[in-house]
């Protein structure tokens, strides 16, 4: 975990000797405010044929008498979002030396310290540390202390915990499929679990099958192992008075450990990376490490939907009908629509302790990804006041989403006439709204939201986060818990 050292006092000549890499962020301005290094910036600006407008767009590195230095400017009125990736792309312009530690000089008025003080924590604290590797090679020592000056009870705790949060679901969905089975999951979930104080409770395959959850159960019946399961973990809240008024929150993440596609099987091309279709899942226990390291006044039940979609002779296959547990009759169609089927039962499950919202996060659909790319993800709300929400929610903590409809004329598209629904249809038109609208038939009449995590994974980064996995969902998900 990285320490962040906050000093209000200001960047001196005698702190900057002792330090090798340094990062200062100022106010947008036409000119440069007093500080260390000014005249060292003005001539590489001046070297560049830069004006000084030009730090808002790209930071600028200095290199003297051994040290290493980034200058940027940031537009507190901008989005976090843009701010965010401000500060990364400076953090960039460092990480290369792979410094152990770095200093951070913040200039300006008391507001502008404060939020760029928390943002600059939290970029820092996302990229401290690479993800998990199995290269024979040594990995390279991470960020161990960040020192910030100019500011002082910025509240950059509350930033680590949602980055601590980030980290979390990044490492799991980095780990390669045979070592994240759906048993192996489950065991890092029991150890999760003791370490924040969340009480677990499994739904087992052959559990679930007498249930009555067929949904689930015909993805997971391809696999030999038979370790599929639906995880119940519960967050009770913290320093809760009247538990009967206190908000109550279900979280439901679909945890595909690996995707083959079933008998209607992935080309190779589109099979490649299917280790992370357990990225909503994972989003999840991000979301409920923050809270928990909040400290958060609600009540999480976490609902976590693990199995594999392997082809085998026992694989669900088209044209059958399965019964989910809440009675629908389902018409399979493309056993690669693996995702709602296990969403459909394990949503049933959440809805039925009638929490106050419902929100699911699942990498879901092609057409998402085909819709926004992979810098964005889309929501589906019940309500415009729950949309209203969500998008609150993406400003503040710089995750961006776009709402889309889910009209119910969409529906016919899913008549079966041999069964109460279709799974999906073979055209792939409108996917993502076709997968919500089945989706909405197992929540009932609780609020709900879907997220289809189309920026679960941007090459080069997105906004804070350096990696490819970008952990997305996290800080959104805090931001509605904490809303």
């Amino acid at each position: 975990m990285l320490q962040i050292v906050e000093k209000k006092a200001d960047f001196s000549d005698k702190d900057q000797a002792a330090f090798t890499h340094a990062m200062v962020l100022m106010p947008v301005g036409k000119s440069l405010p007093a500080m260390q290094g000014k005249s060292a910036l003005t001539a590489a600006l001046k070297r560049r044929d830069l004006n000084v407008e030009e730090l808002a767009k790209s930071p600028v590195t200095v290199e003297h008498d051994g040290r290493l230095t980034v200058y940027a400017m940031l537009d507190g009125s901008k989005p976090t979002f843009e701010r965010h990736t401000q500060i990364r792309k400076s953090w960039e312009c460092l990480a290369g030396e792979k410094p152990e530690t770095v200093c951070v000089a913040i200039l300006g008025g008391a507001d502008f310290r404060g939020q760029a003080a928390r943002d600059a924590a939290y970029v820092l604290a996302l990229n401290a540390a690479p993800l998990p590797s199995k290269k024979s090679k040594k990995l390279d020592k991470p960020l161990k202390k960040a020192t910030l000056f100019g500011v002082a009870g910025a509240g950059v705790e509350e930033m680590l915990a949602i980055a601590d949060g980030n980290v979390l679901t990044r490492n799991l969905t980095t780990l390669p499929p045979n070592e994240l089975t759906p048993g192996e999951y489950r065991k890092r979930i029991k150890a999760l679990a003791k370490n924040y104080g969340w009480t677990v409770e499994e739904y087992g395959f052959d559990k679930l099958r007498k249930m009555g959850a067929g949904a689930f159960c015909a993805v997971a019946q391809g696999s030999p192992a038979k370790d599929a399961a639906i995880v119940h973990v519960r967050y009770q809240g913290s320093g809760i008075r009247n538990r009967k008024k206190a908000k109550k929150f279900a979280l439901v993440g679909k945890g595909i450990c690996f995707d083959t596609g079933g008998h209607n099987l992935k080309p190779a091309k589109y099979m490649h990376g299917m280790h992370e279709d357990m990225n909503g899942s994972a989003v999840v226990l991000g979301i409920m490490a923050a809270a928990s390291k909040l400290k958060l006044p609600v009540q999480i039940d976490g609902w976590l939907a693990l199995a594999e979609n392997h082809i085998s002779p026992q694989a669900y296959r088209q044209n059958e009908i399965v019964k989910a547990l809440n009675g629908t009759m389902i018409e399979i169609i493309h056993t690669d629509a693996e995702g709602r089927m296990v969403l459909a039962d394990t949503l049933t499950l959440a809805s039925k302790g009638k929490p106050d919202l419902i929100a699911d996060f699942a990498t879901l659909t092609g057409s998402m990804h085909y819709a926004l790319g992979s810098r964005m993800s889309g929501i589906f709300a019940t309500s415009s006041e729950l949309a209203h929400q969500a998008s609150r929610a993406a400003t503040a903590s710089g995750e961006r989403i776009v709402v889309f409809p889910q009209p119910e004329d969409y529906d016919s598209s899913l008549d079966s006439t041999v069964a109460d629904i279709k799974q999906c249809t073979l055209e792939g038109e409108a996917d993502h709204i076709l997968a919500t609208r089945f989706l909405s038939r197992f929540v009932g009449d609780v609020p709900w939201i879907h997220m289809d995590l189309s920026a679960s994974a941007c090459k080069g980064g997105l906004g804070a986060v350096s990696s490819e996995q970008t952990g997305f969902g996290v800080a959104w998900g805090v931001a509605i818990l904490q809303g």
